[in-house]
């Protein structure tokens, strides 16, 4: 005969959020809509005519579109670079054209790839003071005088970057910065206030050029003066060039990591740490501790007696502590006096003894001592059965009991002195 088992059958509750679980994650989804309308109305919103970035992608005032557009539509070969300037010196060729306009940062590897571009035979256009750092040999340094406002340049000697003499004419540009002359080889093409503000000089088989400012080729100036003439000449010729119109160094820096940008991102943080802290906290609050609780100490025995002793106080109960009390000493006397077993040598079971035969066996097995505890037995054995027992006449009537047990167990143990009564 097999014996069968039979699994457990697993109740899942019907409704899995209680009600402090459900008000805990209307209190997250609040917390977290308020953040999003937060961000939404505190978020400044981007003004393209205020963003003072020349790049080839604004529009505004300060942006580069048009002087990136007008050179496409005019056929020359003009590409947006984005990624790392280290990649471009595997392009470079005497033919390139680097255009850095008002980057961002110089660090010493972007530095490196200009001069070896630079080497190469390529022409570098490179504007401000972060462009001109980037340049080799630079001596960029704050202009002197005012140097927030276009500043009228005038053109100084027959340079190049100045056109022909018949048609060179000033350019409007920023003059924050200026070229600190003391290289013979760099020729400045224009100077506001005596301070060069466009220069041009020869490194390894190419051409640098540094503007103070990228003034003459945004939006808003290009058309103002002989800027849009200036951007030409700094260029060069049209014929077999390749321009590569940096944007890398203004944050478009194309890499894997491209399609976490944006909103999205911020918005995916937001919605992970929300989603993680309820998770913690509703976890937790469910689990409890990972250890376990120490185990509380038992109450002493005088603590447990006076727990028992109110509780047969507050329920009148003195009569059943009474039977309590009576019930073991009768057991007790009937085993020291012979009467042993369920069924003693008077053929009765210990529990059907009353006062007056455990008397007299108590004096048939010890002699005189049982005329002492009669009256003792007789009263304790009539108030097992009085219903409103005093509780301080039971507590003398148990203490009585207690010590004739004792008096019991003492005299038991030495030899008996009183013989068997015939």
């Amino acid at each position: 005969m097999t014996a069968s088992t039979t699994s457990p059958t697993i109740s899942l509750p019907a409704n899995r959020l209680d009600a402090k679980d459900r008000r805990m994650l209307l209190i997250v989804l609040g917390l977290l809509i308020a953040l999003l309308v937060i961000v939404a109305v505190f978020t400044p919103a981007q003004d393209p005519n205020r963003n003072p970035v020349p790049s080839t992608y604004f529009s505004g005032q300060h942006g580069a579109k048009a002087a990136f557009t007008l050179l496409q539509q005019s056929g020359y070969s003009i590409e947006r670079w984005e990624q790392p300037l280290t990649e471009l010196v595997s392009h470079a060729s005497p033919n390139t054209v680097l255009i850095l306009a008002e980057p961002f940062t110089a660090s010493p590897e972007n530095s490196r790839a200009v001069a070896d571009i630079l080497r190469q035979g390529g022409r570098v256009l490179a504007t401000g003071p972060v462009g001109g750092s980037l340049l080799p040999g630079s001596a960029v340094i704050p202009s002197k005088g005012v140097d927030f406002a276009a500043c009228e340049a005038q053109p100084d000697g027959l340079e190049p970057l100045a056109g022909p003499l018949s048609t060179s004419g000033p350019i409007w540009i920023v003059p924050s910065y200026t070229w600190k002359e003391s290289d013979p080889n760099v020729r400045a093409a224009y100077t506001c206030a005596g301070q060069p503000v466009v220069v041009e000089y020869a490194f390894g088989k190419g051409r640098a050029i540094w503007w103070a400012s990228s003034t003459p080729l945004e939006n808003g100036s290009i058309l103002r003066g002989k800027n849009l003439e200036l951007l030409l000449n700094s260029i060069g010729p049209q014929q077999n060039q390749h321009i590569y119109w940096d944007e890398s160094l203004h944050g478009h820096i194309n890499t894997p990591w491209d399609f976490v940008s944006g909103p999205v991102w911020p918005l995916l943080s937001f919605g992970a740490l929300a989603l993680t802290l309820l998770v913690v906290f509703s976890f937790s609050r469910r689990s409890g501790p990972v250890r376990a609780l120490p185990q509380p100490p038992r109450t002493t025995p005088i603590e447990f007696l006076d727990a028992l002793g109110s509780l047969y106080r507050s329920t009148g109960a003195s009569a059943t502590a009474m039977q309590i009390a009576w019930e073991r000493f009768r057991t007790q006397a009937a085993r020291m006096t012979g009467l042993t077993g369920p069924t003693g040598k008077s053929g009765k079971a210990s529990s059907d003894l009353n006062a007056s035969q455990i008397t007299q066996a108590i004096e048939r097995r010890f002699g005189a001592i049982a005329s002492t505890m009669e009256p003792d037995l007789i009263a304790a054995e009539e108030a097992c059965w009085e219903d409103h027992l005093k509780p301080n006449r039971a507590l003398e009537l148990v203490q009585a009991l207690r010590r004739h047990e004792e008096t019991l167990r003492s005299v038991n143990t030495r030899p008996s002195t009183a013989g068997p009564k015939h």
